[in-house]
């Protein structure tokens, strides 16, 4: 059997190309190497998400997104979160091998706190105990299937350290049971920027949308932040957000064409732009013609995922199993 590499994703919001760059590509490229293991995570998204329709309607559209995006659930495992009931257990017996110092120190919980001390409020207002225990059961997620990879951003950098620190300890106590897991950062994507520069993320409103009508798309490829120098003007192609998101894009033939320009003058960035947008809009065409026949078709999207979670529980019972054992509960 192959390796395996786990992805999960938190429905909170429509796929955009900065998720597609991290996250989808990276993580089905791994497909040729790795037994891939994809899922929802729908627990995840409960620190957050308490509208129950609306996170039902998101689970559809990120799944449907990876589907779309080439996810083959004959060659993957793809499931729901919360469809793998063993998640739970596995979270609670690893939260007690989890120092609270470990805890303390991750990034959501203290950029929470920090936000409230600058406000002037107390410590932990608004923090509730699923936002400080979420390394947790993200390294559930990772040990519960003898995970050998784990593809992530350099922002989740962290959460794969916690989940390295949860495993020793417990293996420290117990010897060899839970296997300890490698993250892989790919450095060509670590930062996709928005139209603003910062990273390209939903909370900050700045995001270029996979899915998304077309013309919302060209809308927000113009929205694309440049500085006022001339069409004439020499740029630095190395410093700028609209040659930055070209080049994931163009061809490389192109792109040195279009870097010339930059340098020697002659790049005007309304044009760029416009090339941009079709760029985008042909390169996910038949993915978006695909994500819209699986929204229309949500009884294939639960069968998928159904069977994934039988696959997943398979594969995760064992080492449940040998964790229970191990602490004197089985």
């Amino acid at each position: 059997m192959k390796p395996i590499s786990l992805t999960g994703i938190k429905p909170t919001g429509k796929p955009h190309i900065g998720n597609y760059l991290g996250m989808y590509r990276p993580a089905l490229d791994l497909m040729k190497k790795y037994q891939g293991m994809y899922f929802v995570a729908d627990y995840h998204a409960l620190t957050t998400m308490h509208d129950p329709e609306t996170l039902k309607e998101l689970v559809y559209e990120v799944a449907a997104s990876w589907l779309a995006l080439g996810l083959d659930p004959d060659e993957a495992i793809f499931f729901r979160q919360s469809d793998v009931p063993e998640i739970p257990e596995f979270t609670w017996i690893l939260s007690c091998f989890t120092s609270k110092g470990l805890l303390n120190r991750a990034h959501a919980y203290k950029a929470s706190v920090d936000e409230n001390l600058a406000l002037g409020r107390d410590p932990d207002e608004g923090i509730n105990a699923g936002l400080y225990n979420y390394p947790v059961l993200m390294a559930a997620d990772i040990l519960m299937y003898g995970s050998d990879v784990v593809p992530v951003g350099l922002d989740q950098k962290q959460h794969i350290e916690i989940t390295r620190d949860i495993a020793e300890a417990f293996n420290r106590t117990y010897g060899p049971v839970l296997k300890v897991p490698e993250g892989i950062i790919q450095d060509s994507v670590m930062k996709i920027p928005g139209v603003d520069g910062q990273k390209m993320s939903k909370s900050y409103n700045n995001t270029i949308p996979i899915f998304a009508p077309e013309s919302e798309v060209k809308k927000q490829v113009m929205r694309i932040v440049t500085d006022s120098k001339r069409p004439e003007d020499p740029k630095d192609p190395d410093d700028n957000t609209l040659f930055t998101l070209l080049s994931f894009f163009v061809s490389a033939e192109r792109l040195e064409q279009i870097k010339r320009l930059f340098i020697h003058g002659g790049a005007a960035y309304g044009e760029l732009k416009k090339e941009l947008a079709v760029t985008i809009l042909t390169h996910f065409t038949e993915a978006r013609d695909r994500y819209t026949a699986l929204m229309n078709d949500r009884a294939y999207i639960d069968k998928v995922l159904q069977e994934g979670a039988r696959k997943a529980r398979e594969m995760g019972q064992p080492y449940l199993s040998a964790a229970r054992k191990a602490t004197g509960i089985d």
